[in-house]
């Protein structure tokens, strides 16, 4: 295959998205009360998308991440791997794609996030998890609200029965989730405030699933009477131990950070270009 620019890979996303303008903007208005998302398949040409995965790190070369709240594994040093994932990842940002974006969900006031805080590569394994939680409300600096999750996954034949899918949970984290397929060459765009809680259900296949995310950013949050909060994680519905201890650790973190605005270490989680 052709080797391409980020400038080349950034038009075809813009011209993929921009051509399902129409059904995008009505998915994501429809769902936004609760949680606004839209989801967008065969993005990239096939075999660039084949491509991005065949060249994805081994979890030996990422970050794990393995607690009661979660188990994955994650990388945002984009120097350390493939040029084509840094491409892929930054293609996302373009300032065309972002305006787009902008549009379909009618946010204003919308920025790419070059460090790529919390954002980049992730790999889940079998039994990896991603337990009900809400995102970070800002980004590093405390300056914009982050407001936008965009995912885009690369793993082929991925299926229904293989795990590892996105769940959304649009009357909170006791009720029943929507599940999104985590399916090759899909973009998933979710909205993030306050009461967007998500997750991803534990990964049954032999197999990694394998996303490229990014995080856009405003200048005001999506909700009004949004107000600064740390992640925060969630049992599953049923898991009341499980919950005593996520709550007593949402709780600790917020105190934290009450006193310390920026906390008290840097989150890793960031692209370091000057390594």
């Amino acid at each position: 295959m052709e080797e391409m620019s980020t400038r080349e890979i950034s038009k075809i996303i813009y011209d993929k998205i921009n051509s399902h303008k129409a059904i995008l903007s009505k998915a994501y208005y429809e769902t936004k009360d609760k949680i606004g998302y839209f989801y967008i398949d065969d993005v990239l040409p096939k075999e660039l998308a084949q491509k991005c995965f065949e060249v994805f790190p081994d979890k030996s070369d990422m970050r794990q991440l393995k607690s009661i709240r979660e188990y994955k594994y994650v990388s945002a040093q984009m120097n350390k791997h493939h040029k084509l994932l840094e491409q892929v990842i930054y293609a996302f940002q373009d300032p065309e794609v972002v305006k787009l974006i902008g549009n379909i969900c009618n946010i204003e006031s919308l920025y790419a996030d070059n460090s790529l805080y919390a954002g980049g590569l992730s790999l889940m394994a079998k039994d990896n998890f991603l337990n009900p939680h809400l995102d970070n409300s800002h980004d590093a600096d405390r300056n914009r609200w982050r407001v936008l999750n965009l995912l885009y996954y690369v793993t082929p034949e991925w299926e229904k029965e293989d795990g590892g899918h996105l769940e959304v949970w649009p009357n909170g984290p006791k009720e029943n989730p929507v599940m999104i397929e985590s399916k090759f060459n899909r973009l998933i765009v979710m909205a993030t405030h306050d009461t967007s809680w998500h997750s991803v259900n534990k990964v049954l296949a032999n197999n990694n699933r394998c996303c490229i995310s990014n995080y856009y950013f405003s200048d005001e949050p999506l909700k009004e009477n949004d107000s600064f909060h740390v992640t925060k994680f969630r049992g599953r519905p049923g898991q009341t131990f499980t919950n005593i201890i996520l709550d007593l650790d949402a709780n600790l973190r917020m105190f934290v950070r009450k006193l310390f605005r920026k906390g008290i270490r840097k989150n890793p989680h960031v692209y370091k270009k000057d390594e």
